[in-house]
């Protein structure tokens, strides 16, 4: 073991001690829409008797919970299939019927129909972002809207998604990539040996290189909000330094003029 693999062990927490395991709140469809709310205002106004296209939903609860909360017709779309399979047992246990659809690609009959786009904490994981931005942009109607919400970015304290190994901020930046991966292997045997290797994958996803994305991508930005650290947005405005404090990026696009 290397004196760098030594030093992050001692600095993270017992392996196999329940206190190291990330501990979640278990999303439910009653929570689900906690985090929209808070990046976007008046989120259930927005979504109101709007077709909603929800990329990469997972088991579905935002799906049912925006079909639940007014939104006129709602795709949830994911790779998984067990995903998908446990959303429409939940669109059925909440007799959603006719307005809920699950389903693993977008047809010709769903592209182009769709009045918002949602993609929620998914953009740090996607290998090629310019391509899935094209995907969901595919997706909208003429008038519509991208909502994108994803953290944390690669340089935000936690950009590593380690919480469940270390509490200490930044070991993305304090080690390299082998020395994490070593250690993370005593908590954590998937045999990953790089971040994109994790389960979701991880790709380094920068708030510069999310803005260069977007530059890139023929949308422009109707509203962004930048959340920081313990509260402190202002933070957001530092040149070069805001990489370390932005901890979660919200940004609707809409088409380009």
């Amino acid at each position: 073991m290397s004196l760098a693999e030594k030093l992050l062990l001692a600095i993270s927490h017992q392996p196999g001690n329940q206190n190291g395991r990330l501990s979640c709140k278990e999303e439910t469809v009653d929570s689900a829409l906690e985090l929209l709310r808070r990046a976007f205002n008046n989120f259930e106004r927005e979504i109101a008797g709007k077709r909603i296209l929800d990329f990469g939903c997972g088991y579905g609860q935002q799906t049912v919970a925006m079909a639940g909360s007014g939104a006129k017709y709602v795709v949830g779309l994911d790779i998984n299939q067990k995903f998908l399979q446990r959303g429409r047992d939940l669109a059925a246990q909440h007799d959603l019927k006719g307005r809920v659809e699950f389903t693993d690609k977008l047809d010709g009959r769903l592209l182009g129909s769709f009045d918002i786009v949602i993609s929620q904490n998914s953009m740090e994981h996607f290998v090629k972002p310019a391509e899935i931005l094209e995907i969901m942009k595919s997706a909208l109607n003429p008038i519509g809207k991208l909502l994108i919400t994803f953290g944390p970015p690669w340089f935000a304290p936690y950009g590593s998604h380690m919480q469940f190994m270390t509490k200490v901020p930044w070991i993305n930046l304090m080690f390299d990539e082998r020395t994490v991966m070593k250690v993370r292997d005593s908590f954590r045997r998937d045999g990953a040996t790089k971040y994109e290797e994790v389960e979701g994958g991880l790709t380094k996803m920068s708030v510069a290189k999310f803005e260069w994305l977007v530059s890139q991508c023929g949308m422009k930005i109707q509203h962004k909000k930048y959340e920081c650290v313990k509260g402190f947005d202002f933070l957001g405005a530092l040149p070069l330094l805001r990489e370390l404090f932005i901890n979660h990026v919200n940004c609707a696009l809409v088409a380009g003029s």
